[in-house]
Formats: C-alpha cells, structure tokens, sequence
C-alpha cells in the first residue's frame, strides 16, 4: 500500500515542522503517490495525481478567485494534498478563501509552523512509495503463485474465492449474471450482513470498465469470463476508500487473477454440472446432511434468488428409469443434462426452487411455494414441462420418461429435510411401478405396499423375511447361474396366469411349468396356494426395496 497523507504527516521529518490540518481532514488516508515541491500557481497542468505538493506559497494568488481556482484545479487533477510552509508568504494563517475552498473541494490542507528542508520530506517520502512498490511486487508474485496452483488443481469455485478473501482481508462474493451468489467468503465477518438483500445491492453498482471501484459502496468488482462469454462477476466488499484517478485499487490485481482463475477452471470443467447447479446441489446436501443451520440455508437461498422463508417447501426427486447401464463419464454427462432439463422446466412453470443432483442416478428439488401459489396445480404444470422436456431430448434415445416423487409440504427450512427425504423413499418405491401411470407425480399413498416396504428396508425384521422366503431361491440361482427368481416374479406379476406368464418369459408352456416345479420343490411351497403367492409376492417387493 502507498503511504497515505496521514502517514506523511507522522513521518519524523514532518513532524519537524509541527504540521496542522487546517482543512479536508476526512481525506488524510488518500495514498500519496509522489512529492512534488513547486511554487508555480498553475501547476496542476504537470501533474497526474496522487501528488503531495509542498509550497512556500510565495507565488500564490492574492485574490479569493485565484485561490479558489487553484485549489479547485489541484482537486480536479487528484492532488493527495497540499502543504504549505509559514515563513516566506504566510506566517500565522493561510487565507480563508484558501481554507475554504479546500474543505469545500475535500482536499486536505496542512501548515507548516516551522520551516523544513523540502529536499528532506521528498527523500523519506519516496523511499516509502519505493519501499510500498517493492512490497506490491512481492505480493504479486505471491498471488500469480497461489493462483497458478489453484488453476493446475482445478480448484472448485469455494476456493478460489476463499483464497481471495484471504489474501485481501475482506470479504468477497462470486454473483452470476443476475446477481445471485454462487459462491462466498465473509472473510470473518457476519455472514447475514454480507449476503442481506444481495441482489438489490449488487445491482446498483455497476462500475465502468472489466475492473471498476465504486467509491460509493466501496466495493470492487471484476467480470468473470473467457472466450468472449461473460458469465459473472467477482466482488470485494470493503469500506470506501479515496483513490487517485489514475491509482488502481491496491486490490484490484488480486482481485483480476482469481477472475481469471474461476473463468480458466469453468472452462476446464464445462462438461461438468454448471456452477448454479453446484451450488443449488451444495445447499440441498447441506439440508440433508445437517451440515447447515437452518440460518444459514434461508440466508445462502436467498443470496441465490431462492427464497424459502414464509413459503411452504415441498420436496419432489427425480429418477430416470433404469435402462442398459452406461459408462461412467455418459452417466455423468446424462446426470448433468438430467438436471439441467429440470431447472428449465423449474424456470418454464415460474416456479421457485433449488435444484441439483442428490447422487449418482436422482435430482432433488426444493420448491418454494408463495400463498397465492396451488400446490397441486404448481407440481403439475412442472410435472408437464419436464415430461415435455424429456420427450424432446428423448427424440436421439439420450433421455426416458422419469419418475417423479413428491414429499408432502412443509411450512418452515427447519422441516425442509423431512420432505426431501419422503420424496426420496417415494422415488425409490417408484422405480419399479410401470411408466406411464394416470398421476402426474407420485406421493407416499401412490406407491402403497411399495413404499410401506421401502420405508422398512433398514429394519432387520423385514430383511429376515425376504431371507426366509426366498433364500434357497436365490442360493440355487447364484449357485447354478439360474433365472428362478425371475420366472417368479413373472408368474405373480401376470396374476398367476400360467400361459400368459409363460410368453411374457419368452418360454414354451412345458419349459415354463418345469420352471415352476422346480421352484415349489427348492421352497417347499403350493403355488396354487393364494397365501403361498401372497406371501413370495411380498418378499418380492421386499427384495427389491432392501436391494435398493
């Protein structure tokens, strides 16, 4: 940091000279760039701001327009201030209309009651400013190197930001384009001052330039992007400061290379999930987990353009169907795209929620509902967009019709884990209903015996059942690589219709029938028993929800 004018005034050397603010003292912590010594009363046309000036004043104006005008021009030019020495022009006080248009331009004023080498002041003032350049490049090889790693990492959003705000001291925040918060760090400061209101605040600053300060709020600002495509902006919040017109901010380097840093590892992991859904899926994760207090999860929302207090929260999961697995990298890219079509049909149906992957195979949704709002016809218009969706992106065989569960409706954050996860059993128990089913979503009494059983799959009492009802089915199965399991479900799933069961396995009656004999004599049970099916029927169903 260049020394401030206040800094000047404490220097031994000054201090000599028993200096006095006699106006602009609000304006003592402006950097002082340079001395320059002159007694020229139009030297504001050679210089170029950040400038301390000393002067005898000998060559000053006598008339109060001359001194007005003189003050006004070195203000206008981004004079750091202005000492005068007593002894040649002025000995007890400076002209009023000197000190008045001073105080009036905010530029700050100081006599010298005794006489100082000039010579001197230049000399300790410089070593200063080269002393603070010498420190600003240390410090710019410390943050090129900090951020060169954080690139090669390919270091997530969080801490790129966090690295920022340390390295700067205050805190910073990471805004997409409409000015909602992806990412941020209070630098040690409360968080809910820092985010209150963000999007309103944000949007009255707008400072000119990639890089601009507004010295109104105090904030630094900085536009995110590469190749052309601008995709947010990174803010330091600060207290104003006085800056020269032609002086950076002392951050603002600092605050260029995380810039950089984020726009360089968006493009790096674009076939990723973009940054909103991350930060949607951050915040859902932290509902579910109790990773966050219901504070912070009402504040971070908010800062995100989703607010969840004072509305009623239904949780909805979304799981595709499963069909031939697909590798890895395709899973993830059909994850992504899976959650992408949800927050369009979210923003289609102008509904309110946060939106991001739960885990592997599913989405999770946190709507938020307003009074005016129907709960019912809200969910099915986005129920119809996202079928809609789905179908157009089906059309190349890359998306199939999904599931969607719905939790029933909460009135407060604090019970918004309690609707995901009943959205999350209900999805479970879904899965496996045939698609194409009269109800837009499904809820907890849609999936009936299914979600009674997903609802148990944990208790050790219904896992004992599925052993003793099917266990020697399944040991025979993965003992002799057969298909008994499966010529079971059939045959109950087509209502123990014999020939209807046996062409929906593909076999021959005989082949079907010996099948079925074969399962009788490994469970020691009457398939033609109402009681016997009812029974494996169950174990069934249970099977599938403890496999789950």
């Amino acid at each position: 940091m260049l020394p401030t004018v206040a800094r000047v005034l404490d220097l031994d050397v000054m201090r000599r000279g028993l200096p006095q603010v006699v106006a602009g003292a609000a304006a003592l912590e402006r950097p002082v760039r340079w001395v320059h010594v002159s007694e020229l009363p139009d030297v504001a046309g050679v210089l170029r701001g950040g400038e301390l000036v000393l002067s005898t004043g000998i060559a000053l104006p006598e008339d109060r327009d001359g001194l007005a005008r003189y003050v006004r021009e070195l203000a206008e030019v981004g004079v750091a201030g202005l000492v005068i020495e007593f002894g040649r022009r002025y000995f007890d006080s400076l002209p009023r209309a000197l000190v008045a248009a001073a105080e009036r331009h905010g530029l700050p004023l100081v006599a010298l009651r005794r006489e100082l080498k000039f010579v001197a002041v230049t000399e300790a003032v410089h070593a200063l400013v080269v002393n603070a350049q010498l420190e600003q490049l240390r410090v710019s090889e410390a943050v090129h190197q900090v951020f060169n790693e954080l690139a090669t990492e390919g270091a997530e959003p969080a801490e790129v930001v966090r690295q920022v705000a340390r390295m700067a001291g205050a805190p910073v925040v990471l805004e997409n384009l409409a000015h909602q918060v992806l990412a941020h760090d209070p630098a040690g400061r409360g968080e809910q001052e820092l985010l209150e209101n963000w999007e309103h605040r944000s949007r009255g600053v707008h400072p000119a330039g990639r890089t601009g300060y507004d010295p109104r709020s105090g904030w630094l600002v900085t536009t995110v992007g590469a190749r052309g495509q601008d995709w947010g902006r990174l803010v330091l919040v600060d207290e104003p400061v006085v800056l020269p017109p032609d002086v950076p901010h002392p951050h603002a380097m600092l605050l260029e290379r995380g810039a950089a840093t984020l726009a360089l590892n968006r493009l790096v992991v674009r076939d990723r999930e973009s940054l909103e859904r991350q930060t949607h899926r951050t915040l859902l994760s932290g509902i579910l987990t109790h990773a966050l207090t219901v504070s912070e999860v009402a504040l971070r929302a908010q800062a995100l353009g989703v607010p969840l207090e004072g509305r009623r929260l239904v949780g909805v999961v979304l799981r595709q169907r499963q069909g031939p697995l697909p590798a890895a990298l395709e899973a993830q890219a059909r994850l992504r795209d899976f959650t992408e079509l949800a927050a369009t049909a979210i923003r289609t149906s102008r509904l309110s929620a946060l939106v991001g992957a739960l885990d592997d195979e599913g989405v999770g949704l946190l709507v938020a509902l307003g009074s005016q709002q129907d709960e019912h016809a809200s969910l099915e218009s986005f129920a119809a967009a996202l079928r809609r969706l789905s179908a157009e992106a089906g059309r190349d065989g890359s998306a199939a019709e999904p599931v969607i569960a719905v939790g029933s409706s909460v009135g407060s954050v604090r019970d918004a884990r309690r609707t995901l996860l009943e959205a999350t059993q209900v999805a479970d128990a879904a899965l496996h209903d045939a698609p194409g089913g009269r109800a837009a979503y499904y809820r907890l009494p849609d999936v009936r015996l299914r979600g009674l059983l997903h609802l148990l799959r944990d208790d050790e009492r219904l896992q004992t059942y599925v052993e003793r009802e099917l266990g020697p089915l399944l040991a025979y199965d993965a003992e002799h690589g057969g298909q008994l399991v499966q010529m079971l479900r059939i045959y109950l799933e087509q209502g123990r219709n014999k020939s209807a069961a046996a062409d929906a396995a593909h076999l021959s009656r005989p082949s079907f029938y010996d099948r079925l004999h074969k399962v009788e004599r490994i469970l020691g049970v009457d398939l033609d028993q109402v009681e016997s099916c009812l029974s494996l029927h169950v174990a069934l169903l249970a099977l599938d929800a403890v496999r789950r």
